[in-house]
């Protein structure tokens, strides 16, 4: 998400990123207890580690959102409020099968005999309820939803997800709980007070409520709303919150992504209770100097195919980390501004046509530009490879350490130059710590290519070497 919102912030477009936490549920409360603290305590704590953590890695949002926000308790309630008003929540008892885990109510016909979640990736005991409830229709959208599918096919990536949320739909929709009875945390049900508001409206209505909705409801960006989660929550956001948006009558989310997951090499998901290694984000950020997060931020985009679930291990991070962050992109930026420093007094000048070079350049940028709209993040990045591939090429053939020729040299290095300035604007999506730093020791302020003059201002490694991450 914060590759797309910084590479789409590059390109002048007006971007709004949002991310947040959902603290309005029955585990947060469990969580709280468990820690020995108040609820709010614990989710004023949470919160603040989530922002640092965000913060440690450059993600760069634009809104940080809490469902314990004010302006989202009286989004949520309002929401709540209209849709029982238009008929699409009404009251009715419930019995059935809850995973207190997934927060979701499932019906006998999808639970075994063993009474563990029907969801694959959870698998927990559930547990048995009873009690009245407000039910929204979702049912009533069925054929809207399989309508608007089969005619927008594109909506969610990958492919995959698609046909899987399809063929979910196709099954049949049953209507859903959005109340829970009895339960003080949350928010409350604004014509019941014995009810709190359940995730699926609380939890989703976030989104809107991070533009404004109702009242000051920045509309443009919701024209335009993309979607990041992961893969195992793809159903809430491209079943139920649809529905709800088609009853609210505003406009379906242009595109649902669904990421993948991180896994070990036996193929175990890496989660916040394990997988430890670097991916215990918590330990890495507050343990290591930026041009290791920034590392971190590369791998994770260049590594496999973004969508799919994707293998990390500490030796692969070790080595894409050599081989194209310190041997390629680092030992370019260091080798160019030796010699400039060295041998032509740390300035130099435009004084031929890179015409030549710059071609090749924007050949591989605007392939750079199709893989990042298209999600394919590590192909992206592999054309700013293959660009610092062929300006490394142009030193070993050009070997400016042997030429004596002033002018010459100044030539050979200002297209160096160039060369290095394109790399670093197309590697400030995924390392803008790095680029920022690229363009303070040659003494830019900016990415703009039409430069006449560079004067190095100070050469310090980007990606020291290393031979292993040592666990923090």
């Amino acid at each position: 998400a914060d590759f797309l919102s910084r590479y789409y912030k590059m390109k002048n477009y007006d971007v709004f990123f949002l991310t947040g936490n959902d603290e309005n549920s029955v585990k947060v409360e469990e969580a709280a207890r468990k820690a020995n603290k108040e609820t709010k305590e614990y989710v004023d704590q949470m919160a603040i580690l989530f922002k640092d953590i965000w913060n440690k890695l450059y993600i760069e949002y634009d809104k940080f959102i809490r469902t314990t926000d004010e302006e989202h308790v009286r989004t949520a309630t309002y929401v709540f409020q209209k849709l029982f008003e238009e008929g699409y929540i009404y009251k009715s008892f419930y019995e059935g099968w809850y995973c207190k885990n997934c927060e979701t109510f499932w019906p006998k016909s999808k639970v075994g005999e063993d009474k563990k979640c029907p969801n694959v990736e959870c698998q927990r005991e559930l547990e048995w309820l009873k009690e009245d409830n407000y039910f929204f229709k979702l049912s009533a959208f069925q054929d809207r939803l399989i309508e608007f599918y089969e005619n927008n096919p594109d909506v969610i990536f990958p492919k995959a997800r698609y046909n899987e949320v399809l063929s979910f739909i196709k099954m049949g929709l049953q209507d859903i709980s959005v109340s829970r009875k009895n339960v003080e945390w949350g928010i409350k049900v604004p014509f019941d007070k014995e009810y709190t508001i359940y995730v699926w409206i609380d939890a989703l209505t976030n989104y809107i409520t991070g533009i404004g909705y109702p009242d000051n409801f920045k509309a443009h960006y919701w024209e335009n709303v993309h979607h990041i989660m992961g893969k195992d929550i793809i159903r809430f956001h491209a079943v139920i919150w649809p529905s709800i948006l088609m009853a609210l009558k505003l406009p379906l989310p242009k595109k649902i992504i669904a990421h993948g997951w991180l896994i070990t090499a036996s193929k175990e998901k890496i989660s916040k209770s394990k997988g430890g290694d670097i991916f215990n984000l918590k330990d890495f950020v507050f343990s290591n100097p930026p041009h290791l997060i920034m590392a971190l931020r590369y791998y994770l985009l260049r590594e496999g195919s973004f969508g799919e679930d994707i293998p990390v291990s500490l030796e692969r991070f070790t080595q894409i980390y050599n081989s194209e962050l310190a041997n390629n992109f680092g030992n370019l930026v260091s080798r160019v501004l030796a010699i400039i420093q060295k041998n032509l007094d740390g300035q130099v000048y435009k004084q031929t046509d890179i015409s030549s070079l710059a071609n090749i350049i924007d050949s591989f940028t605007s392939k750079y530009y199709n893989y990042v709209e298209n999600y394919e993040f590590s192909k992206a990045l592999e054309m700013v490879v293959e660009i610092a591939n062929i300006l490394n090429k142009k030193i070993e053939e050009n070997k400016p350490w042997e030429i004596n020729d002033r002018e010459k040299l100044n030539n050979l290095m200002f297209e160096l130059i160039f060369g290095i300035v394109n790399i670093a604007k197309l590697l400030y999506p995924a390392l803008p710590y790095t680029s920022k730093k690229i363009l303070e020791q040659i003494g830019l302020s900016s990415f703009d290519t039409n430069i006449e003059k560079v004067e190095i201002k100070y050469r310090e490694a980007l990606f020291p070497t290393i031979k292993n991450i040592v666990k923090t």
